[in-house]
Order: C-alpha cells, then structure tokens, then sequence
C-alpha cells in the first residue's frame, strides 16, 4: 500500500480540480492537510475521508452554522 504524503499538486491531479482549489478548501472548509515547513502535505486516506464526509460540498464549512429559524 502506497501510503506517503502528497503534495498540493498531487491532490489536485487526483481531485481533477486546481491548486487554487485546494488552498481555499484548506483555508475555509477544513481540509485535512498537514504543514510541514512552507508546504502542505496530505495523506490519500485523510482526504477521501473528508470528501465522502462531504467536506469539499459547498454547503460544508469550517466553523459553519446552521441556519436558524
């Protein structure tokens, strides 16, 4: 099993979207990833999680409330 990290690049290619996309998913919806130094790292695992959780909807937010009645 291939379990190393990945880079932003990486994802991306395995997501099909941009790495601009991944920095904001990072930033406002709660990316799993991981700083190591100037880059961010991710494992495959953590990042299929988040996105069968929903987390890459656009519905799902970090710190995102619910709205009230």
């Amino acid at each position: 099993m291939d379990d190393r990290w990945r880079s932003v690049e990486e994802i991306a290619e395995y997501l099909g979207v941009s790495r601009d996309t991944i920095y904001v998913w990072i930033n406002e919806k709660g990316m799993p990833a991981h700083r190591m130094g100037r880059l961010w790292k991710f494992k495959l695992a953590e990042v299929d999680q988040w996105v069968t959780s929903g987390g890459a909807s656009s519905k799902h937010s970090r710190g995102a409330q619910e709205a009230g009645p």
